[in-house]
């Protein structure tokens, strides 16, 4: 009984610690937008991350390295060369990648 016990509690714990997320809450406004966006999102400790965009076919368009700080960040995307379309942007870290997708009109 002890052992199931303990083995409750690990997987619990760990569980627990492998499962928070560092970056929550990607949001991109406006949504579809015609020249630029401003992407946003909450991070929970300061880390360097890369933002991808990526057209409808997986090609990546745009990759660039981000220092993020604790709580609220904002990116200004500017559109610039790409045409109109659906594109995923993501936002990677060393532990997760979290993505959308936004519409250039």
């Amino acid at each position: 009984m002890t052992k199931k016990l303990l083995l409750f509690i690990f997987l619990c714990l760990t569980t627990a610690l492998f499962s928070q997320k560092s970056l929550q809450k990607l949001a991109t406004a406006p949504n579809p937008f015609y020249s630029s966006t401003t992407i946003s999102f909450n991070a929970t400790s300061k880390q360097p991350i890369f933002l991808v965009i990526k057209n409808i076919l997986g090609k990546t368009v745009y990759k660039k390295m981000h220092t993020t700080k604790i709580g609220k960040n904002e990116i200004f995307f500017n559109r610039d060369n790409l045409q109109a379309g659906i594109y995923i942007y993501a936002i990677r870290s060393r532990k997760e990648i979290v993505s959308k997708r936004f519409i250039i009109k």
